[in-house]
């Protein structure tokens, strides 16, 4: 990916400018930890292509089940960007009813093309009491300077904490870790980040060593470097829905010291991950089998798997049945 000709000298100033402050009431910390395998919901769909809240419902039960830590809607995952405004803001308010009282914490995504956009999600979002927020980068932008003021107005919007999402914004503009630092110093509840710009590694060891000021550190990219990201000592990830399951056993023996059961475990989920490049639709499949959605319809593309594809599925996702929990 190409960087923007605007560069940390140009923006870096902008992070200096006086902060205009929105009237947001004042929160305290999160009970919830802010920690672990944070699962992109997947957006169920009829078979004419509507949101079906009815299955969005129950995924968020499912999820529980699953051990999750945490739960996020909707982000790229979710296929948030084939959603109207009125299903986002329907499907928050379906969720938000669904999650009270569960366990896992609730991260609501706010993103818009722009930060007006944006913030009428986040004040739609705020007053469902989720957890925390979380906001890819505007799809608008023609310069760092345009993503360092949307996230600028997004924190002073809310004192919710707040995650940065790195990747899937407008192309060829790069948040660089040093302006993400300093927008963790501006404004502390935006010290969370999910980052999966490439050098992902790198990137995410540099904003560790900005502790105490960046507070988060999670990954993105399906879960397939977690194992690596917990030698680490990073905070979490952010895969999909398929495997909730697998990637909350994979954190939970890690955390507990039972690494070769991590590592066994991570090896399994592999073959499914492999398996999702060359058989389009897996992930549908998979939701649909698990009794979690009623169909494997997308927005994003049409597809009909073969028996060969099933097959292929089928065959490796008998290695992680041992280990499902719903």
């Amino acid at each position: 990916m190409g960087t923007s000709v605007i560069t940390r000298r140009r923006a870096l100033p902008a992070l200096a400018a006086p902060a205009l402050t929105f009237a947001s009431p004042l929160r305290a910390a999160p009970a919830k930890p802010l920690r672990g395998v944070f699962v992109i919901m997947a957006t169920p769909f009829t078979e004419a292509k509507s949101v079906d809240f009815e299955d969005l419902e129950r995924e968020t039960a499912w999820l529980e089940r699953c051990g999750v830590h945490g739960m996020v809607w909707p982000q790229l995952a979710s296929e948030y960007m084939t959603l109207s405004k009125q299903e986002r803001l329907q499907g928050m308010e379906v969720i938000a009813r669904a999650a009270r009282g569960r366990k896992p914490a609730l991260v609501f995504g706010v993103q818009g093309a722009n930060a007006g956009a944006a913030v009428e999600f986040l004040r739609h979002a705020e007053n469902l009491s989720p957890d925390a927020l979380i906001a890819i980068p505007p799809t608008e932008a023609k310069t760092l300077d345009d993503f360092v003021q949307y996230y600028r107005t997004l924190a002073r919007a809310t004192s919710l904490p707040l995650f940065v999402q790195t990747t899937g914004g407008a192309k060829g503009i790069v948040l660089e870790v040093e302006a993400l630092v300093a927008l963790a110093r501006e404004f502390p509840h935006l010290g969370h980040v999910k980052e999966e710009h490439e050098p992902v590694i790198p990137r995410m060891q540099a904003l560790a060593r900005s502790r105490p000021s960046i507070r988060a550190v999670f990954s993105g990219s399906g879960g397939k470097g977690m194992t690596y990201e917990m030698r680490l000592g990073f905070d979490g990830t952010m895969p999909g829905a398929p495997y909730a399951d697998i990637h909350a056993q994979i954190w939970d023996f890690y955390q507990a010291g039972a690494r070769e059961k991590a590592r066994d475990l991570f090896a399994r989920f592999l073959l499914m991950a492999n398996c999702e490049q060359f058989v389009p639709g897996t992930r549908n499949y998979i939701m649909k089998k698990r009794g979690v959605f009623k169909t494997t319809v997308s927005r994003r593309r049409d597809f009909t798997l073969t028996p060969e594809e099933v097959q292929e599925i089928e065959f490796h996702f008998e290695a992680l049945k041992p280990f499902l929990r719903a």
